[in-house]
């Protein structure tokens, strides 16, 4: 998933943002609400993590501002207010679910799992299939034919973005956008190199094959006859 972090505390925002990453999520991290509405203007997000505190433009407002766009990216909200008055204003504003400081990373995990499931479509279970290979996308197991499968975050995230919508072609960039963050993301062939990774864990040992070529266009994953393009 690709996330928008807006925390203008450093130590937070980089023990967030670190966490994110090595779960395998593309994060882009800023520290006001302008960089905020600019960023979510020009680049899809899954979820936006949003703290209420923050220079130039409050979250509340941030929040209230992404809505009046029509966009719909689920938004978590950061404060270090608890009164009840505080979470109906950022509810009303639009937000999706609301966190109080302090509050475990384990928590903020889940509800950017949750959010991002419900954006997608209304399934509750956690587990994408396509054909006979299942990823669970809350415990990160990956199986084959019922052979688990291990899959280091960056793999792990590229097929979760292709299992999440099968038979759709999805080019390098869009790829890359769900995975990597704009600053580091800058190897035009690294999605080539973990397609690859990935055909040899999950297509290479069976018959048939998942994941496709789409000359000219990108890649696909799909539970069809089985055919790969080189």
């Amino acid at each position: 998933m690709r996330l928008l972090l807006v925390e203008d505390e450093p130590t937070l925002s980089h023990y967030l943002k670190q966490g994110l990453e090595e779960e395998g999520h593309a994060v882009d991290a800023v520290v006001n609400g302008r960089d905020a509405l600019d960023w979510s203007r020009t680049t899809s997000y899954d979820v936006i993590v949003l703290d209420i505190m923050i220079p130039l433009i409050d979250g509340i407002e941030v929040c209230r501002k992404i809505r009046s766009r029509r966009q719909e990216t689920p938004i978590i909200m950061l404060t270090a207010r608890d009164s009840v008055r505080d979470r109906i204003a950022g509810l009303d504003a639009g937000a999706d679910d609301y966190l109080i400081k302090p509050f475990a990373f384990e928590e903020l995990l889940a509800r950017v799992r949750a959010l991002s499931r419900r954006s997608i479509d209304t399934r509750k279970s956690p587990i994408l299939e396509v054909a006979d290979l299942s990823l669970n996308t809350v415990t990160k197991k990956t199986t084959r034919g019922g052979i688990a499968i291990e899959l280091p975050a960056k793999e792990h995230a590229v097929l979760e973005v292709l299992m999440r919508h099968p038979e759709q072609v999805f080019t390098r960039s869009q790829i890359a956008e769900h995975v990597w963050d704009f600053h580091s993301f800058n190897e035009s062939n690294v999605v080539d190199v973990y397609i690859r990774n990935l055909r040899r864990k999950i297509d290479d040992p069976f018959p048939r094959k998942l994941i496709q070529t789409v000359r000219g266009t990108g890649y696909r994953i799909s539970g069809g006859d089985g055919t790969r393009n080189p």
